[in-house]
């Protein structure tokens, strides 16, 4: 099992890849649909189902286009989470593939996905270990005490880490997606001069989980005291940088100083707890700015080696999912024609002999 095929299209990119023994990225073709789903502030599912169906064969032949159908020993695809018709898409033209070219299936959680966008710039890593996932729909901290098993010590309880940066984007006039004009926006401004009344939720009974309601509501809450006008819909982004205020520029400094805090407090207490002899990122998120340097701190002053994936590997694609793939596929597993859309599916088949829960 050398050369893996890999099928993404769980939300809104469609992307395909060739990955040559789980680490060898031969071609990480993405198609993305932002400028379809802009004007409505969001992924609009029916919008990503159909641009998938146009845009699958065409990123597939590219992405192949060195090695060739025959040169593939195996197809990775991801059946979960994510949008149901989206996911119905890729996983269809996948088993279609696999059926045509008698190669073995196998189908990939999106998150574990992205427990592998490291190995490209890292390579494998040693056990126990956690990984911290951070994107627009997904907020988890996960316990890995062998290969291939996961736990999940924490979620978030509401919005992910990246909802919330798409939705106080949209209340600031900002456009979508909000996460990279947030950052640019926030490296020009100063956090102390919006205090925001928000402290990092700490949940007695979940310490590992995170919350970001309280910090949606404090930042609402400051824009009507501080009668903060959104700019107008439509500008582009180097309008947005070149014409947005300074409230709004210190607003988001400190929105966003609140996020990587509550990022990395949970992950700290964890690895306080877990000890884990590496920890990996994963996700959107993680290629922010703010947090990329914090995360470095954070593994200087444990003393603990944080892997962050190269931005390329940190958004939704292929790469990640023919990794993970590859590491299922030379273990023998395989997947029949039985397999479907998991929209809701959960990555966690480990309960460890857990630490001492962590106390305030």
């Amino acid at each position: 099992m050398r050369t893996v095929l890999g099928i993404e299209t769980s939300c809104d990119e469609t992307a395909a890849a060739v990955v040559i023994e789980g680490r060898q990225v031969i071609s990480n073709i993405i198609a993305s649909q932002m400028e379809f789903h802009r004007p409505y502030g969001g992924v609009v599912p029916e919008i990503a189902s159909r641009q998938h169906l146009e845009a699958m064969a065409d990123v597939v032949a590219c992405a192949v286009a060195e090695t060739g159908f025959d040169g593939l020993d195996g197809i990775a695809v991801t059946y979960g989470p994510g949008l149901v018709g989206a996911l119905l898409v890729g996983l269809s033209y996948a088993k279609a593939l696999s059926l045509a070219l008698d190669v073995p299936l196998v189908g990939v959680h999106h998150i574990e996905g992205h427990l592998f966008s490291t190995v490209f710039e890292y390579g494998d890593w040693d056990y126990p270990a956690l990984a911290l996932i951070v994107s627009g729909g997904h907020t988890d901290l996960f316990y890995l005490p062998a290969a291939l098993t996961y736990e999940r010590l924490g979620h978030t309880r509401d919005d992910a880490a990246g909802e919330a940066y798409d939705k106080t984007a949209r209340r600031l006039g900002l456009g979508y997606p909000g996460g990279p004009i947030l950052d640019r926006l926030a490296q020009t401004g100063r956090a102390e001069a919006a205090p925001l009344v928000y402290r990092p939720p700490l949940i007695p009974d979940a310490p590992y989980d995170f919350s970001f309601s309280g910090l949606k509501t404090a930042v609402l809450r400051y824009i009507r005291e501080q009668q903060i006008v959104p700019l107008p819909e439509g500008l582009t982004r180097d309008a947005i940088l070149a014409q947005a205020p300074d409230n709004i520029r210190h607003l988001a400094a400190s929105f966003q100083q609140a996020v990587v805090n509550t990022l990395v407090g949970v992950l700290e207490r964890a690895i306080v707890a877990y000890r884990p002899r590496v920890v990996l990122t994963g996700g959107g998120v993680v290629c922010n700015s703010a947090l990329r340097q914090a995360l470095a701190e954070l593994a200087e002053r444990m003393g603990v080696g944080i892997r962050i994936p190269h931005p390329k590997y940190t958004t939704d694609n292929a790469a990640m999912i023919a990794a993970a793939g590859y590491a299922h596929l030379v273990r023998g597993e395989r997947h029949n024609w039985s397999l479907e859309p998991a929209p809701s599916l959960r990555l966690g088949n480990h309960t460890a002999a857990r630490p001492q829960p962590f106390r305030a």
